[in-house]
């Protein structure tokens, strides 16, 4: 077993908040120190928690395509890592999932961030993470930060989620379809 495949162990073992989640633990992430994108989201939905498998659920399948990968390349643990701010299903609240549970990152984040060196690309989605991977950007709206992608290009990239409750944002921000999406799906097929 390498010292990457302990740290996973020890994720997929962790049951830092148990006691303040609606189900048991059920640390949902993908990752290896081959791989070159990593994407961060927020937590693992209510589908994703049950599947076991990250972004299992129609949120998945507008990032796939946001990427121009298939569910083969994009559950391909050496190309792609996918790691949320919390790894297990917070429960639901009423405009959606509760936030992640910060101990998670607490925790976990900077060792696996420091055992994935390969990684070109981090695809940070939603508020959430974008406030934690760009702290600098934390007073300015979603609009503005997304706005402001190119600052941050080609290492990171600020995106809204991809849930489906974020059509209304997406329609009001058409620079995310039309400028980013198309400079992301060729940074991708670079990488990959």
């Amino acid at each position: 077993m390498t010292d990457f495949d302990s740290l996973l162990a020890g994720v997929r073992a962790c049951r830092l908040c148990e006691a303040t989640l609606p189900q048991p633990p059920r640390p949902v992430l993908q990752a290896s120190a081959t791989a070159r994108i990593l994407i961060v989201g927020q937590a693992p939905g209510r589908l994703a928690h049950e599947a076991g498998r990250p972004f299992s659920d129609p949120s998945g399948e507008r990032l796939r395509r946001w990427l121009g990968v298939d569910e083969t390349v994009f559950y391909d643990a050496s190309r792609i890592a996918l790691l949320p701010m919390g790894f297990c299903f917070p429960g639901s609240g009423k405009g959606g999932d509760l936030p992640p549970p910060p101990a998670c990152a607490q925790a976990w984040r900077a060792d696996l961030l420091a055992a994935m060196p390969e990684v070109a690309l981090t695809v940070i989605l939603g508020r959430y993470a974008i406030d934690w991977h760009l702290p600098q950007a934390r007073r300015q709206s979603l609009s503005a930060v997304t706005a402001a992608w190119r600052d941050y290009w080609p290492q990171l990239l600020p995106m809204p989620h991809p849930s489906p409750r974020n059509h209304r944002w997406l329609k009001q921000n058409p620079h995310v379809e039309a400028d980013i999406v198309p400079a992301l799906q060729a940074r991708v097929a670079g990488l990959l």
